[in-house]
């Protein structure tokens, strides 16, 4: 399609401006703009080009997106029109308390619902994202370790299937990172937790289910490994969603826990978003969280605690107080489900995925034979070897099928798993959506075989076909030159 600039015509107009009625402020020459080029359209044009735009752009509104790991599941719009309320857009985080009663009221309900969930024992919902919250659950990590005077433990131990932004969060937090290889059976492999545990160990980090859809089996050994040996315990919440109202991470021993509202809570992902990343403590932490947070005074009004009374406190980790309208949207997930709903939300998670494992892996093998959770890993390896056909080569062609690709190259363990597709398909996919899935990953694993050249130059429907994305991500092209 044409570019806005493109579509500009001389003398166009969208709307036409009333002549000036305040007094003419001219700034000094050298805050002026010698010339402003802007595209001149007529509005009809201007509509046209931007609902063309909208059409090319793929969201959980417009079709099946199983991007493994990222949860991209459907945001009901009930929780968009609560968000909407005025009493909630129209306020600004500098009134004084006693105007938004309603305001903290929701953040204390929210966090208490998420410290229920989880079962942990203070909670901050100050992190703008997921990342952010693993940063501040390292914080309080250290914070923690500080307080006793342990100051050698300064690695964090991290398992060769943990998110990428696991070791990135540690290191920003100043820790050593250490991997812990996986066992036959995709879990955290004992005896190598059992070699590099220590006196310096300041942590594990630990997904679980894991990236790969699995639950680690071994979870209250790992929590007596670590903590045995002085460490605490992280737990990197990207899947709660498959076991949410079914088990608590504060009851398999994680002393710290960080929440994706975004995957889990149902508020919008990515570009719809911005984000939220809650994390919440046991009680030998509490008093490292960050401030203020929502209390209530005798007389059960919501205030504000403050840094002098929070002297241990890690201190801010955002201007103020979180992203509000997200916690908004997770709070009116969590109240329309209900403790049922959120039960039975993990479990369909559960369901959909190990339907569509079921389904496919006669021809596409996956990496475990055990059930998975909300996710699952299928190697394409062999497909590859025989037609040539990678994993990116089977994602660019469900394009063309009117599906967003699932997750590709991740986990990526060199000689275990080097062609991988992640799925997940969510609690809110129905069947039939699932068995079209189903229908063309089969199908495109006989095209493979018979017609390879086709799918290598996938996709074939698009506006762009295959881009060199090397030299995309290296030298992008950001503007447009007049």
């Amino acid at each position: 399609m044409k570019l806005i600039f493109e579509r500009s015509r001389s003398g166009l107009r969208c709307a036409t401006i009333r002549p000036l009625e305040a007094p003419v402020f001219t700034l000094e020459q050298k805050y002026l703009r010698s010339e402003l080029a802007l595209p001149e359209v007529a509005e009809v044009d201007l509509v046209r080009h931007y609902t063309e735009l909208s059409h090319n752009a793929f969201g959980v509104d417009s079709g099946f997106y199983p991007l493994g790991s990222c949860t991209m599941k459907y945001n009901p719009k009930l929780n968009e029109e609560v968000a909407a309320f005025d009493g909630f857009t129209h306020t600004h985080p500098l009134q004084e308390k006693e105007t938004v009663q309603g305001n903290l009221h929701l953040m204390n309900d929210l966090a208490s619902s998420l410290m229920e969930l989880t079962g942990m024992d203070g909670m901050t919902l100050q992190p703008c994202a997921g990342a952010h919250g693993e940063f501040t659950g390292l914080l309080l990590i250290a914070a923690y370790h500080e307080s006793r005077r342990d100051s050698k433990r300064t690695k964090i131990l991290v398992p060769d299937t943990a998110h990428g932004t696991n070791p990135a969060s540690a290191a920003m937090a100043g820790f050593e990172v250490v991997n812990i290889k996986s066992n036959e059976e995709k879990g955290v492999d004992l005896d190598d937790l059992r070699s590099k545990v220590g006196k310096d160990t300041a942590a594990l980090m630990l997904t679980n289910p894991s990236t790969l859809g699995l639950f680690e089996k071994n979870i209250e050994e790992i929590s007596k490994i670590v903590h045995d040996a002085g460490g605490l315990l992280y737990y990197d919440g990207a899947n709660l969603n498959a076991i949410m109202g079914i088990v608590r991470p504060g009851d398999m021993g994680f002393d710290v826990v960080h929440l994706n509202l975004h995957k889990t809570f149902s508020t919008p992902h990515g570009g719809g978003g911005p984000g939220s990343g809650p994390v919440g403590c046991k009680a030998p932490l509490v008093k490292f969280l960050p401030f203020p947070s929502v209390v209530v005074d005798k007389k059960g009004r919501y205030e504000f605690t403050h840094g002098k009374e929070n002297k241990d406190s890690i201190g801010k980790v955002s201007a103020f107080y979180g992203n509000f309208g997200v916690m908004v949207k997770a709070l009116a997930y969590i109240k329309t489900l209900g403790s049922d709903g959120i039960k039975e939300s993990a479990e369909h998670a559960v369901l959909n995925a190990n339907y569509m494992k079921a389904k496919l892996q006669d021809i596409y093998p996956t990496e475990s034979h055990r059930y998975c959770m909300h996710e699952f890993v299928i190697d394409l390896q062999k497909l590859k070897s025989e037609t040539g056909v990678s994993a990116k080569d089977v994602a660019k062609a469900m394009i063309d099928r009117g599906m967003h690709p699932p997750t590709m190259y991740f986990p990526h363990i060199p000689g275990v798993i080097d062609e991988a597709l992640m799925i997940e398909p969510t609690e809110t996919e129905n069947k039939e959506t699932l068995d079209k899935a189903i229908e063309v990953l089969r199908e495109l694993y006989e095209t493979a075989h018979t017609d390879p050249k086709y799918l290598l130059d996938t996709p074939h429907n698009t506006p762009i076909g295959r881009p060199d994305e090397v030299a995309a991500a290296r030298n992008p092209i950001v503007k447009y030159d007049l």
